[in-house]
């Protein structure tokens, strides 16, 4: 979730469910999911509020593409507050309810265990979902599940957990990390548990992987990605968003290239998928909390740009149609829509356009219909969860403005409410794929139309260790009429610790590109003593081939050939900074993987490239200057001893945009380090802190502004419990922190800046701050 503008995160109160008394807490509803809908007690609409829809017409509200419709499959009762769910074998639904997200606009019992991971199942087949059973309930604030071999991955911050599951039932719990989430408040946790092609699971908001081997859990550091929401395409290539950018993603494995911790930032990661960031609602959304801000809102009244981008999916069937292929669905809760994208490749390039200009793939005038994931699906539709609230903004970030809106149109109740919905074309037939047990069968599924049904037979194969079918599944990646198949046959044998050497170094030398991408994508994985010289041949062969495709792939790989020839590894790096010194993928690339090497590196090319502005030269500066600069950093302990409020608000509040490096994070926020708006003017920066600040904004020397970074800071002045003295500790440590020397920040000097703004409720603007 987001931590500038309105963004969705997940508004989610106490909910009223059925429990049989049965150890399995089972929920029946007979044929439908609308027709037993209870109506909530809550007030007859008045002008100007936003009613509460019923489930049954809530569709009626929608305006969805030409030749689709939208289908109910769940609601509740039997769901409330959805925020992340799986689909089974069986097609059954695995839902994360985040019950006790935000039950008031002060949050008041956020901290109670009420949260649950629950089952629904379509037991009649007629695609209506009408049995719910309760796997793990006493959950605080749930929010990404992942199944896995016998069990269950479940994110409750700040530890991830392991659920061995039996007869729908947790015998078993295990922790996998207790710092799954560290810092952030609940809109800044990771989220997503993507079980992704390269057999790792990935998360937004996180630089952590997880892969279960045998009993144990490994954890490794990749890039930092998303804020809510991860999805992948058909070549394992991830994608995710923050709260006003559209789409974002990687061209390269998520594996690679971030091994340099001097290095801020590598080409290729954190892409802008789509750039274009425009929306268009077909109602008025004045419920967003910069409502009152220049531009946010058109002169209807609508908002013009995302602020609260949610839980994207690359769509991966064939049910849509041919011009689906490859198409990115980004759900904006704030405005009631499904955004539709068009992704193109162009080598390892992934650029993408708007479908429409002007309207959205679907749109829905209730207000309430907060569309926050996105999801494939066994029957090749896309399923939507739909928190279905009326306030979808977290206390900290909640402006006196969003406030007012949230009463003046009744929009706090009711609380108890949760739709899931699926997208189908119209007058087609939807049957949900199951997947088998038999091992020559789940081979087949591998080279299935359905992206998920080809994911799936892929993690069953692993997780059941069909060794049985390792012959079948070489025939596979042999053949050449499905390359699908061959890819998830390819990742299938490295799942099963099968996959052999010469499979890989094979595809190397493949003419098509699509075979090439995914054997360099593997090779890190098959690096041994006795494998390297292979792959090390092979490099050089592309190398001097011109591979330029290949290029930055071989550049992050030679961190892992280092291990085992670090003489062939940096011969390959220095060839490839002198053969694509302008390129800056390439450049970025070998840089990676040279850390604490950097100057030695800069010494030994500088007779091939004595220019210091080609591209290679200015990003090998970058990292040497970052070296030197952590260097006159303070020490963080001392800071935290001193100020341990202060570094526990930075920590939950304003590490996640602007790091913890306090260097900025691309997309999000400008430095702190060495900002003279931190060191300078105590008062400009109270007031900053206070109350937010809108871009764009000039530090030393660079004008920061959409879409290098966010265009709005919210203040956290707005909570009226956030005592003076945590803000000026916060403030004191920031003044302190890394390069920074400034003096401190007293309570005395917040509470007096405070007092002198009272009432205020817009976000400053850099010439208003200039004038104090």
């Amino acid at each position: 979730m987001k931590k500038y503008g309105s963004h969705f995160l997940f508004l989610a109160i106490s909910i009223t469910l059925f429990y049989c008394k049965t150890n399995k807490k089972v929920v029946t509803q007979q044929t439908t999911a609308t027709t037993e809908i209870v109506k909530p007690d809550t007030v007859a609409p008045v002008p100007g509020t936003s009613p509460f829809i019923r489930p049954e017409n809530t569709i009626a509200r929608m305006q969805v593409e030409n030749g689709f419709e939208v289908k109910l499959v769940v609601a509740e009762p039997l769901v409330s507050a959805p925020v992340a769910m799986q689909f089974d074998d069986k097609a059954r639904m695995w839902v994360v309810e985040m019950t006790g997200y935000m039950p008031d606009t002060i949050g008041t019992g956020e901290d109670i265990p009420n949260g649950n991971i629950v089952i629904l199942d379509d037991r009649n087949k007629d695609g209506v979902y009408d049995e719910r059973i309760v796997v793990v309930d006493s959950l605080v604030l749930p929010r990404a599940i992942c199944l896995i071999e016998n069990g269950i991955l479940v994110a409750e911050p700040t530890n991830l957990w392991f659920y061995e599951i039996k007869n729908d039932k947790a015998v078993k719990k295990t922790l996998v990390d207790d710092k799954y989430t560290e810092g952030g408040n609940v809109e800044h946790q990771p989220n997503g548990l993507l079980r992704a092609m390269d057999n790792w699971i990935y998360n937004a908001k996180s630089d952590k992987r997880y892969r279960k081997r045998g009993n144990k859990w490994e954890i490794e550091h990749t890039h930092f990605r998303g804020q809510w929401g991860i999805t992948q395409d058909n070549y394992g290539r991830l994608y995710y968003n923050n709260n006003s950018q559209n789409l974002l993603g990687d061209y390269f494995p998520a594996g690679l290239g971030a091994f340099n911790k001097n290095q801020k930032g590598v080409a290729g990661y954190n892409e802008k998928s789509v750039a274009n960031n425009k929306v268009y609602p077909i109602h008025p959304t004045p419920g967003v909390n910069r409502g009152y801000m220049k531009n946010i809102l058109d002169d209807s009244l609508r908002l013009n740009d995302f602020t609260a981008a949610a839980g994207p999916v690359i769509y991966r069937s064939a049910l849509f149609g041919p011009s689906y292929e490859f198409n990115a669905f980004v759900p904006e809760p704030s405005a009631n829509l499904i955004k539709r994208n068009i992704l193109d490749e162009r080598g390892y390039v992934v650029k993408g356009e708007q479908a429409y200009k002007g309207k959205e793939f679907l749109a829905s005038t209730d207000e309430r219909f907060r569309p926050v994931s996105l999801y494939n699906a066994p029957d090749g539709a896309m399923y939507v969860l739909d928190m279905y609230r009326g306030i979808i903004q977290h206390k900290t970030y909640l402006t006196p403005y969003l406030k007012d809106q949230i009463g003046k149109r009744n929009l706090t109740q009711p609380l108890s409410s949760g739709r899931i919905y699926k997208i189908v074309p119209k007058n087609t037939e939807s049957r949900p794929v199951t997947i088998p047990d038999k091992a020559d069968e789940l081979v087949k599924l591998l080279g299935h139309a359905n992206g998920w049904v080809r994911d799936r037979a892929q993690q069953k194969l692993i997780d059941g260790k069909y060794n049985q079918t390792l012959p079948a599944l070489r025939e596979a990646v042999k053949q050449k009429n499905n390359p699908l198949l061959a890819i998830h046959a390819l990742w299938t044998l490295e799942g099963l610790n099968s996959l052999k050497s010469e499979e890989v170094v094979a595809w190397l030398s493949s003419p098509e590109w699509t075979y090439r991408m995914q054997a360099l994508s593997v090779a890190p994985y098959m690096m041994n003593p006795s494998s390297y010289r292979q792959f090390a041949s092979a490099f050089e062969t592309m190398v001097n081939e011109n591979d330029t495709l290949s290029a930055p792939y071989i550049a992050f790989i030679c961190k892992s050939m280092e291990t085992f020839d670090s003489t062939a590894s940096h011969n390959l790096l220095t060839k490839l900074a002198v053969k694509y010194p302008s390129n800056r993928y390439v450049s970025d690339a070998v840089i990676s993987s040279l850390q604490d090497k950097e100057e030695l590196f800069q010494n030994e090319i500088t007779a091939s490239l004595a220019d210091p502005n080609i591209l290679f030269n200015k990003q090998l500066q970058k990292a040497i200057a970052g070296i030197k600069n952590a260097q006159g950093n303070r020490n963080p302990e001392t800071l935290k001893k001193e100020f341990p409020k202060g570094e526990a608000l930075f920590t939950s509040i304003c590490q996640t945009c602007h790091g913890p490096d306090g260097g900025g994070v691309r997309s999000l926020a400008p430095p702190l380090n060495q900002s003279e708006w931190v060191t300078g003017n105590k008062d400009k920066l109270i007031s900053i802190v206070l109350f937010g600040l809108t871009g764009p904004v000039k530090v030393n020397g660079h004008v920061y502004q959409t879409p290098e970074v966010s265009g709005d800071m919210p203040g956290i002045g707005y909570d009226k419990d956030m005592p003076n003295e945590d803000i000026a500790q916060l403030l004191s440590f920031i003044r302190k922190s890394w390069r920074n020397n400034a003096d401190k920040v007293t309570t005395e000097e917040v509470a007096r800046t405070r007092q002198k703004l009272t009432g205020r409720e817009k976000a400053f603007t850099e010439a208003e701050l200039n004038g104090i």
